[in-house]
């Protein structure tokens, strides 16, 4: 199983250190994405390649993906 991980980039100073995780989120199997949104607070969650919701920050977006995932296994 192939590792996925966080994208390079070459300036990191040039975002906003305060708006969390700017690099976003992407689980280890590629099933689940968070992607930060423009310039703001907000991250777009994908899963399996289509958009699944819209966060305000990295922390709701990540539980999101936590107890989405949990559903997914207990079933």
């Amino acid at each position: 199983m192939a590792k996925f991980q966080k994208p390079f980039i070459s300036r990191p100073e040039i975002l906003n250190p305060k708006i969390g995780d700017p690099l976003g989120y992407v689980s280890n199997d590629g099933m689940w994405a968070a992607v930060p949104l423009g310039n703001t607070k907000k991250f777009v969650i994908i899963h399996n390649g289509s958009q699944e919701k819209i966060c305000n920050n990295y922390k709701q977006s990540m539980d999101y993906i936590k107890r989405k995932t949990k559903l997914k296994n207990k079933k």
